[in-house]
């Protein structure tokens, strides 16, 4: 069994004809088997001896590379075997086989941390290493990905190109780079590599959280409250974890216009009981002595500035990069909490206050804490955060306001393992939320990688209890929960770098800074062709002492060329002196049409890879695959043509560029006709091809339908109508007799094809119903008709049932009129009457006592006559 090998999915058999064991071949390939986890991905060779050679045979389980660096002459050296009848014999001590290999040299199992943990042994990051070293007696810590350092060899993928003659089908008359001679020009190659990646979230594990807060004059509130809730918030973390540690820092904005005022009494009070404006201060470093947090928050002032923005990113920056200043621990989950009302200013911003040099993403603390360039550097954009942040596995937890929320949530998609959670307005809520997004953030794992375009990383897991399905990430974690992923590792292409060959790359979970370390060696050259080799000489005589001999093949030096080496330029020019001929035909630009390659003056054309095809002439310029195809097939196949010097010769009875077309004219005689296409047309490759007259163009397959008319429908009309609906001017004796030509197809819906040349015919009979049927002609020029099978016939209208409507709705339509009118003035009448009697009972006059209208006034007045004297 050979070492490394490829996946399991592809255990590629080589099977070969000799007696004895195939020994150890080129390459690192040992004849001994690695540990029980690389035997799945191992290749099985068996071989047999004759006569000193081998012969090569790959089982029908897929394909893969083998190269013989012999001096085979002609025949090929690259082989890809894709059935288990392609051979090539070869000394066995010339046989080259690339293998996979897998060596996991970092393999410890996952565990919690254990032993006693103390303080000083991990205080800084910048003593952790040795202090980690010094404790390692009492301490172990915990180790949450498995493996941790694997070494990785890898054969490169590449699809399927059009072969290089000088490789793969002859040899070539220089050494080439014999990584195109192994794994170009040939099918798609699945050698992917799948291995095993373990992870589980230790129990107790440490925990490093920073919290990061503004401190304008806005946030005055929030603060007094982070100062009441510190100890709870410690209290909260320390359920989680006995290793917890806790810092504080402040920011506020960068002190020049116009982001702060630069009045000198505002330099120092910016507002009322307001300290002086910075940029950033790191407070508190990380520490145990979380008692310490709430009296650092109380003690902090707060700040004022003049635009609504904040310099956050310039402190997230300094609190991520600046390491040894702010306490953050090599093996712990480290949280970086920012807290704020309002939004940020990003790179681009510090042009508006004259600051134009971009920020360099370096740490620039004083002894004090104080961030030095504020107003030297322009902020860091986000690009910048994201990878500061992904270099240092920070988690970023957004604790910000309502009105800023929808911001940092699109901000959190741009910044590897953040998060973001919704703050009240005086941060009254602060524990809950980080002991939610630490939850949140600790629940999941997503595995990324950083891996170069040459290499494809793709994931695929379980997750928790589910199907296998592709996925870099697992949601529903739990402490000690153990989750496997299986990373798929594809070689995709060589760096035109040989230095670029051998990579290392990181696959990490985010936000922790653990990681499986991959020492990649990309196979992408053969050891034949390096000096020092057994199989490498310089100026060898098999060169003509012109080149270097390698793999089987001639590098020559600048001033030879050949298979041999052979050639020269004074060569050359004597062989065209003595016959005037050369490698190029008259007015070309290349040698040999750049299909074959010029041997002192000769063309040698390529061999092509497929033994049925050739490159042949003079100068290379014929070939017999470059002609028409028909069907798919090169000149209709080899009853039809043959393809010679890139022209199709074609066959008795065929004619045509792809001899598809038949030399016989029978197939344009209509039924019963004698002319070709009706005397109308040209038969033209077996097909009428209709000429235009003066009164229009004739159509139909046989060019049998003059313009403007309608072709045989009118003759099958009445045999189509007694036939299918029984109706018409034949009876059913007459039908029988007459219509004998066709019997008709019933169907649902008629559609004329016109690609199989059908002709649509509509009708109306005697009793105004449609009928439709299409017809045309088989192979044998017979009439086949396709009729509708129910015609359709309108309505049948009742006149009785509409005169007795109508005159029904004129009545019914009176007697609504007229019951209208009595209801309107019955309406009318009662409203006049009720009127009348509530009049009538508003009089008040006595009746019965006087029996007149109390409005009424008798007269006072009195006239006497002066002459009556009373007599």
């Amino acid at each position: 069994v050979l070492a490394g090998g490829v996946s399991g999915s592809r255990q590629n058999a080589l099977v070969a004809d000799v007696d004895r064991p195939l020994p150890p071949v080129s390459g690192g390939v040992g004849g001994g088997c690695q540990d029980s986890e690389s035997l799945h991905d191992a290749a099985d060779l068996q071989s047999v001896h004759t006569d000193a050679h081998m012969r090569l045979v790959l089982s029908a389980a897929g394909p893969f590379i083998v190269l013989c660096s012999q001096d085979v002459g002609d025949k090929k050296r690259c082989f890809q075997y894709a059935s288990a009848t392609r051979f090539v014999e070869c000394e066995e001590s010339f046989v080259y086989y690339p293998s996979n290999d897998y060596i996991a040299t970092g393999n410890e199992k996952l565990r919690k941390a254990s032993g006693n943990f103390s303080s000083s042994s991990s205080s800084s990051s910048s003593s952790s290493s040795s202090s980690s070293s010094s404790s390692s007696s009492y301490y172990h810590e915990a180790v949450q990905i498995k493996p941790q350092k694997v070494s990785l060899k890898l054969r490169i993928i590449l699809d399927y190109q059009a072969p290089r003659t000088d490789c793969v089908d002859h040899i070539a008359y220089y050494l080439i780079d014999l990584s195109k001679c192994i794994f170009v020009d040939m099918y798609a190659l699945d050698e992917e590599y799948r291995m095993f990646i373990d992870y589980a979230q230790a129990e107790d594990y440490p925990v490093d959280l920073y919290y990061l807060m503004d401190l304008s004059k806005s946030m005055e509130d929030d603060k007094d409250k982070l100062s009441y809730l510190g100890d709870l918030l410690a209290e909260s973390m320390r359920r989680i974890t006995n290793n917890f540690r806790l810092g504080f820092g402040s920011f506020v904005d960068k002190v020049v216009m116009p982001y702060v005022s630069t009045v000198p009494k505002n330099l120092i009070e910016p507002c009322p009981s307001c300290a002086a404006p910075y940029g950033f201060q790191n407070v508190m470093s990380l520490r145990q002595d979380t008692s310490r947090f709430a009296d650092e928050v109380r003690n902090a002032k707060v700040s004022g500035n003049l635009d609504a923005p904040e310099g956050g990113f310039d402190a997230i920056m300094q609190a991520v990069v600046c390491r040894d200043e702010i306490g953050w621990r090599e093996k712990a989950r480290r949280l970086l909490v920012f807290s704020t009302d309002a939004g940020f200013h990003y790179a681009g911003d510090g042009k508006l206050g004259g600051i134009v040099k971009p920020n360099d993403g370096k740490c620039h603390l004083d002894l004090s804490g104080n961030y030095t360039h504020s107003t030297l550097q322009d902020y860091p954009s986000i690009s910048q955060i994201n990878q500061k942040v992904k270099e240092n596995a920070i988690n970023v937890i957004f604790a910000v306001t309502a009105g800023q929320i929808s911001i940092y949530n699109s901000l959190q998609k741009n910044v590897e393992g953040s998060s973001s959670g919704q703050l009240s307005d005086d941060s009254s809520n602060v524990v809950e939320l980080v002991r939610e997004q630490y939850d949140k953030i600790t629940s999941s794992v997503e595995i990324k990688d950083n891996a170069t375009s040459h290499v494809k990383i793709s994931y695929y897991s379980t997750c928790v209890n589910g199907s296998v399905k592709q996925t870099s990430k697992c949601d529903g974690l739990k402490v000690g929960t153990q989750v496997r992923f299986e990373a798929e590792i594809k070689v995709t292409s060589c760096p035109t770098d040989s230095k670029d060959w051998n990579q290392i790359i990181e696959i990490y979970p985010v936000g922790i800074k653990e990681s499986l370390i991959v020492d990649l060696e990309m196979l992408c050259d053969c050891p034949c062709e390096r000096r020092g080799h057994r199989f490498y000489e310089e100026r060898s005589s098999k060169c003509s002492y012109n080149g270097t001999f390698a793999c089987g093949m001639c590098q020559c030096d600048d001033l030879h060329f050949g298979r041999r080496c052979e050639c020269g330029a004074e060569t050359v020019h004597s062989i065209k002196d003595q016959d005037n001929s050369g490698c190029r035909s008259d007015n070309a630009t290349v040698d040999c049409n750049n299909r074959g390659t010029c041997v002192c003056g000769v063309c040698e054309c390529d061999i092509r890879s497929n033994p049925k095809e050739e490159v042949t002439g003079q100068y290379c310029e014929c070939d017999n695959f470059s002609c028409d195809y028909y069907n798919n097939l090169l000149c209709g196949g080899e009853k039809h043509g043959t393809c010679v010097c890139g022209r199709c010769v074609c066959l008795p009875g065929w004619t045509g560029s792809n001899c598809k077309c038949k030399a016989s004219n029978d197939t344009c005689l209509p039924p019963n006709g004698k002319e070709l296409c009706s005397g109308n047309g040209e038969c033209v490759c077996g097909d009428c091809i209709c000429r235009n007259f003066e009164d229009g163009r004739y159509t139909g397959k046989f060019c049998e339908k003059a313009p403007s008319t309608s072709g045989r429908c009118l003759e099958f009309k009445d045999c189509v109508q007694c036939q299918m609906y029984k109706t018409g001017v034949y009876n059913e004796e007459e039908c029988a007799a007459n219509c004998t030509t066709f019997s008709p197809t019933p169907v649902e819906e008629v559609q004329a094809d016109e690609e199989k040349d059908e002709i649509l015919c509509t009708y109306y009979d005697e009793d105004d119903c449609r009928f439709a049927y299409v017809y045309t002609y088989d192979n044998d020029k017979k009439v086949i008709v396709r009729a509708q099978k129910e015609r359709e016939c309108p309505p049948e209208i009742h006149i009785l049932g509409i005169v007795l409507g109508v005159i029904g709705a004129i009545v019914l339509i009176g007697l609504a009129l007229l019951l209208l009118w009595k209801l309107l003035t019955t309406i009318h009448d009662r409203r006049e009457f009720a009127k009348f009697e509530k009049e009538r009972m508003m009089a008040k006059w006595d009746t019965v006592s006087y029996g007149e209208n109390p409005i009424y006034k008798q007269a006072t007045s009195t006239f006497k006559n002066p002459t009556y004297a009373g007599k």
